[in-house]
C-alpha cells in the first residue's frame, strides 16, 4: 500500500477561506476542484437547467399527452436501489402532475435478469397499460422496447447507462423518446447522474409542460423538491460520481431528511437501520439504507423495497422496513459464508509467494447469485485485482448457464474489458453490461475456463506496474487544533461519496497499545502530534509496529456520556 497525499492549489483553498469556508474545509474542497464558493452552492437554482438533457422536451410532451388522454402508465423498475429509488420517484411524481393510473413491473434478478425483456412487455401489455416507461434501464434492451412498440405500447427509456455498440458505433433502441445523458448528441454536463436523478429531470420538464399548458401557474404548480430524500438516497447507493450536480440533488435531499420532511417509509428504515434521520449522513444512504434497499432484488423481490418508499402509512412502512432489514440480516449471513469460500478459491490461484494473477475469475456451485457482486467487490479489495464471481443461474430451463459480477481496480475498464473478451471469443458472452468499475455478464458453464483466460489476456494487456499498485489518496496530516469533536460533526454534515472523497488524513503516529476486539477488529491507543487518542480498523488483526504511517478518517465516541474523538484507520504504509 502506498499512502499519498493529495495537491492543495493554494490559489483555490487561500480563495475559499476568503468567501469564509473553514480553513479546513477549504483545503479539503480545493483539494477536490473546488475553485470557488459559487460551486458548493447547493441551491436548487443551480441545478443544470433540465432543458439540456436529450430528449427531455419529447418526453416531457409524450408523458402530458398521456395524462390528458387518461392514459394508463406504467414503469419497469430495475432490482437495485437506483432502480427502486427511480420506481418510487416516477409513481410518486407522475401522481402529483396528475397521472391517475400509475403501475410498475420490477424484474426478478433470477427469473427475468436484467432490463426490459420481451417477456416483461408482454407482461405490462397484460397489464392494460398504454405507456412504458423505464427506469434505471433500457437503453441497450432492443429486443424488449421492439415487442412493447409491437403490441401498441408506447415506450419512454430513462436511463443512465452507457449505451452499447455495434461495429464501433453506438446504436439505441427504437423507442418512442430516450431520456439518456449518455446517448450520442447530448450535452447534459453530468453524465454520472443517476437513474433515479434521470427520472427527476423528466419529472421537471413534464411540470414546465404542463404549466406551459395552463394546468397550472408557478403559484400552484406541485412541488417536486418532496422527492429529493429519494433521489438522494438512489444517487448515493449507486456510487455515481458526485459531481457538482449531484452533489446539489444529495444535499438539498439531505436537508429535507435532516428536517424530518422525508417519505414515511424511508423514515421506517431509518429507524430499522439505527439511525438517527435529524443527522443523516450520506455514509447512512450508502452503508445503511441503501443496503437494505438493495437486499430484496438480491435475496427476494425487490416490490418490498418499492412499496417501502411508496407508503405513506407509518404502520405499513414500519412493516416494509423490519422485513427488509430481515432479509439484509440474511444477506450479511449468505455474503459471510461465501466470502470465506471465495477467498479460499481466489487464494489457491497462486502461491503464498507469488503475486495474484493479473485478473481474478471465481465459481462454485453453491454460491449464491444475488450476492457475487458482493463478495467480487471484497476480494478485488483484498488482491487489488479485476475480480468476477459466478454463481449458477437459477432461471428456469438456464441452469446450465453462469451469472458473473465484476469489479474493477481504477485504470482498468471492465465494461471494455468484456467488449473485447466477447470480439475475441464470440459467443463465450451470452450477455453483458456495466461500467467502468463495474459489470455483469452471463456464460455457458462449459464457456467458464475461455472466459478466464481470455479476461486475464486482456488484464495482461492493460495493466502495469503502476496500476497493479495499491495507492490511496489522503489529505497529508491533520493539524491538532483540528481534532475536535465539532469539527467532525461539520465534516460528517457535508456531502462525500464517489469522485467527492471523504476526508482521509495520513501520517506517522506511534502506536502505544493494541489489542482485539470483537475476535476482527484492531483496537489501537496512539499518540498523535504528542497527544493520545483511540483508534480502531474494522476488520484488521495485523498487529502494528511501534511506530507507524496510518491512513485514518475521523470519528467521535461516547464515553461515560463523554463524546471523544477517535481515528478510523484505513490503511497502513508498512
Amino acid at each position: 500500500m502506498k499512502i499519498l497525499v493529495r495537491e492543495i492549489p493554494p490559489r483555490s483553498a487561500w480563495t475559499l477561506e476568503q468567501a469564509g469556508i473553514h480553513p479546513l474545509l477549504a483545503q479539503l474542497y480545493a483539494a477536490r476542484g473546488v475553485q470557488s464558493a459559487q460551486q458548493l452552492d447547493d441551491g436548487l437554482a443551480r441545478l443544470i437547467a433540465p432543458n439540456e438533457m436529450l430528449g427531455l422536451s419529447a418526453a416531457a410532451r409524450l408523458l402530458a399527452d398521456a395524462i390528458a388522454a387518461d392514459k394508463k402508465l406504467c414503469i419497469v423498475a430495475d432490482y437495485d436501489c437506483d432502480g427502486a429509488t427511480a420506481c418510487a420517484v416516477g409513481i410518486r411524481g407522475l401522481r402529483l402532475l396528475g397521472a391517475k393510473h400509475v403501475s410498475y413491473i420490477v424484474p426478478d434478478r433470477v427469473v427475468d435478469g436484467y432490463g426490459l425483456t420481451p417477456p416483461i412487455s408482454e407482461r405490462v401489455k397484460a397489464s392494460g397499460a398504454d405507456v412504458l416507461i423505464t427506469v434505471d434501464n433500457g437503453i441497450a434492451s432492443f429486443e424488449g422496447v421492439a415487442t412493447a412498440r409491437a403490441l401498441g405500447l408506447q415506450v419512454l427509456v430513462t436511463d443512465h447507462h452507457l449505451p452499447a455498440s455495434q461495429d464501433g458505433r453506438i446504436v439505441l433502441p427504437e423507442a418512442d423518446v430516450i431520456v439518456n445523458p449518455n446517448q450520442p448528441g447530448c450535452t447534459f454536463e453530468s453524465k454520472s447522474i443517476a437513474g433515479v436523478g434521470v427520472m427527476f429531470y423528466v419529472l421537471l420538464a413534464l411540470r414546465a409542460e404542463l404549466r406551459q399548458r395552463g394546468m397550472f401557474n408557478a403559484a400552484t404548480q406541485p412541488k417536486l423538491d418532496a422527492l429529493l430524500p429519494l433521489v438522494a438516497l438512489g444517487t448515493v447507493a449507486d456510487v455515481v460520481k458526485l459531481d457538482a450536480n449531484n452533489r446539489r440533488l444529495v444535499a438539498q435531499g439531505l436537508k429535507r431528511v435532516r428536517a424530518l420532511m422525508l417519505p414515511t417509509g424511508l423514515a421506517s428504515l431509518f429507524v430499522a437501520a439505527g439511525r438517527d434521520a435529524k443527522v443523516a449522513t450520506t455514509f447512512d444512504f450508502g452503508f445503511a439504507l441503501g443496503p437494505r434497499i438493495n437486499a430484496a432484488g438480491r435475496l427476494s423481490d425487490m416490490t418490498l423495497g418499492i412499496e417501502c418508499l411508496l407508503t405513506d402509512d407509518a404502520a405499513r412502512g414500519a412493516e416494509l422496513a423490519k422485513a427488509l432489514d430481515g432479509i439484509n440480516r440474511e444477506r450479511r449471513e449468505i455474503e459471510g459464508s461465501m466470502r470465506e469460500q471465495a477467498f479460499a478459491v481466489a487464494e489457491s490461484l497462486f502461491d503464498d509467494n507469488e503475486e495474484p494473477p493479473p485478473a481474478i475469475c471465481v465459481f462454485d456451485a453453491d454460491f449464491h447469485e444475488g450476492v457475487v457482486g458482493i463478495v467480487a467487490s471484497r476480494i478485488k479489495d483484498k488482491l487489488h485485482r479485476p475480480t468476477f464471481v459466478f454463481a449458477a443461474s437459477g432461471a428456469p430451463g438456464r441452469e446450465h448457464e453462469l451469472k458473473g459480477s465484476g469489479r474493477s481496480i481504477p485504470g482498468f475498464h471492465l465494461r471494455d474489458a468484456l467488449d473485447l473478451v466477447a470480439k475475441r471469443h464470440p459467443g463465450v458472452l451470452l450477455r453483458f453490461g456495466g461500467h467502468a468499475m463495474a459489470a455483469g455478464c452471463t456464460i455457458a458453464e462449459e464457456n467458464l475456463a475461455t472466459f478466464e483466460q481470455g479476461l486475464s489476456l486482456v488484464a495482461q494487456e492493460w495493466l502495469d506496474a503502476a496500476t497493479l499498485l495499491r495507492r490511496l489518496e489522503t489529505d497529508g496530516p491533520l493539524k491538532p487544533e483540528y481534532r475536535r469533536v465539532e469539527l467532525v460533526d461539520v465534516l460528517h454534515q457535508e456531502v462525500w461519496g464517489q469522485g467527492f472523497a471523504p476526508p482521509t488524513f495520513s501520517e506517522e503516529v506511534d502506536v502505544l497499545s493494541q489489542r482485539l476486539v470483537g475476535e476482527k477488529h484492531l483496537a489501537l491507543k496512539l499518540k498523535h502530534q504528542g497527544q493520545p487518542v483511540d483508534g480502531i480498523w474494522f476488520g484488521h488483526t495485523e498487529p502494528l509496529p511501534a511506530r507507524v504511517k496510518l491512513a485514518f478518517r475521523l470519528d467521535a465516541d461516547a464515553w461515560n456520556g463523554v463524546r471523544r474523538v477517535r481515528f478510523l484507520v484505513e490503511a497502513a504504509e508498512l
